[in-house]
């Protein structure tokens, strides 16, 4: 049987990380452009999902001609070479955590904080593809979002609830 595993931080810096896109990136034949790059270093340092408009706000502030198309295409050619997620459930986009690692097929997002923990799960997305087949449908990508609560948002939920 296979273990899951997963990740929902890296211990490797944000250069470093980068680099490893930029490799990926090389080796693919694409160009990780410095808007490109820009796009996934901002996603990289933040522990949390982040929407396009936080993206371009904090765009604006290192290249401030930056507009909703550029940001737009930025995410979606990171999102082709699955270098981020994005995030139906918070409508949002983040990094993936390790790209050379585990396929990455379970996504567990705080619909509170946008906190996402990455799981690889063979076993438990092979169940759900037959599952769904059996009624019919096809799964249409490869990764499963899970709406949840973390820990500190349910923490911080549950001392309101004491007040």
């Amino acid at each position: 049987m296979h273990s899951n595993h997963t990740h929902s931080h890296s211990h490797k810096s944000v250069d470093q990380r980068l680099l490893e896109a930029e490799q990926l990136c090389e080796s693919r034949g694409k160009r990780l452009t410095p808007i490109r790059q820009q796009v996934l270093r901002l996603m990289l340092e933040e522990s949390r999902s982040l929407k396009a408009y936080e993206l371009l706000d904090a765009m604006l502030l290192i290249h401030p001609k930056s507009k909703p198309p550029t940001v737009y295409r930025a995410l979606e050619f990171l999102e082709e070479e699955g270098l981020i997620h994005r995030l139906d459930a918070v409508n949002a986009w983040t990094a993936c955590i390790d790209v050379n690692s585990h396929h990455h097929d379970l996504l567990v997002v705080c619909t509170q904080c946008g906190k996402v923990v990455e799981i690889s799960a063979p076993e438990i997305s092979s169940q759900l593809k037959k599952l769904i087949a059996n009624t019919g449908f096809s799964l249409t990508s490869n990764e499963t979002e899970i709406r949840a609560t973390c820990a500190q948002c349910k923490a911080k939920n549950q001392s309101k609830d004491n007040l």
